[in-house]
């Protein structure tokens, strides 16, 4: 045990070391690059063995953390990063460095004196724990995301049906749509105009709604993407059914309001029981209680202690 301790203090140190070593020369080599784009945009010229269209290609490889992919080629990790709103290249290996530091600072923390007594099977314990905490935290926060989708559902709608009745096309209503709901619903205006980029880049609009749904993982979307493209597929009236669905969708969610106060009982069975039960049988039976040992122990009551 004494020779693990340096030998974990060693490596965490060199994790770190390493860790800000490699943001500090990222960093330098973007600023680089940034340079060396403004000064050749500045001279208009490029190299010859460098043609025009490699540089383009290059330029959309650095933008490609913002350009949405297909879900069908991203892990389940990935995915959840998606859903919780973290689309960059760079999001999986930072969880993978945070879930590895949290790991391994919560077995060098248990591991050493400084909170406790030393204990290897707590050490291990830590490190598990360690390790699944960013993934529960994760998963909070695509949950919370997608209640927050959810609720700004609606106003959506309300104003793709107002677009759409106005004589905007259904990829023009969705970019306004995006841009009105910018400051009220951040998350849902983020998708809708994420759509809207995949439609400038080529892809086909059944496509980029079905990406839509995947990349939420709300129901409410699916079933909206859905209906979408079935009124594309069949070219029936697109205000028609956005009118119907958006019904629909007021509907459920009036269920859903009615479900949850109709589970409120049953919720607060815990806190009665454990939090208010107590207080009043100590106030209602405690008295009693007391004068009934008074009466029945007279003897063991009026004994006083040498």
């Amino acid at each position: 045990m004494t020779l693990l301790l340096p030998l974990l203090g060693f490596m965490f140190a060199s994790l770190l070391v390493a860790a800000v070593g490699l943001r500090v020369l990222s960093r330098g080599a973007a600023v680089v690059e940034r340079r060396l784009g403004e000064v050749t945009g500045a001279g208009g010229l490029v190299r010859d063995e460098e043609p025009r269209h490699e540089t383009a290609v290059k330029l959309l490889k650095r933008m490609g953390a913002r350009v949405p992919r297909s879900p069908a080629e991203m892990g389940k990790l990935r995915l959840r990063l998606v859903r919780a709103g973290f689309r960059g290249d760079e999001a999986l290996p930072v969880f993978y460095g945070i879930r590895v530091s949290v790991a391994l600072g919560a077995f060098f923390l248990l591991a050493t004196p400084v909170v406790m007594r030393p204990n290897l099977v707590v050490a291990l314990a830590g490190l598990g724990l360690g390790y699944v905490l960013p993934a529960m935290v994760l998963a909070r926060l695509a949950k919370r995301r997608q209640r927050r989708i959810r609720l700004g559902l609606a106003d959506a709608l309300d104003l793709l049906v107002v677009s759409v009745e106005a004589g905007l096309g259904l990829d023009q209503a969705l970019l306004r749509v995006g841009d009105e709901l910018a400051s009220a619903h951040p998350d849902l205006a983020d998708e809708l105009k994420l759509v809207n980029l995949e439609l400038r880049a080529g892809k086909a609009r059944v496509e980029a709604l079905r990406n839509l749904g995947e990349r939420t993982g709300v129901d409410d979307v699916s079933s909206l993407v859905t209906m979408l493209i079935q009124t594309d597929k069949f070219g029936t009236s697109v205000a028609q059914s956005l009118r119907v669905h958006c019904e629909t969708l007021r509907t459920k969610r009036r269920q859903r309001a009615e479900e949850a106060a109709a589970k409120t009982g049953v919720k607060m069975v815990f806190p009665l029981v454990f939090c208010i039960f107590p207080a009043i049988w100590v106030v209602t039976i405690g008295p009693a209680a007391i004068k009934f040992v008074q009466v029945l122990f007279p003897m063991a009551h009026n004994i006083k202690p040498h």
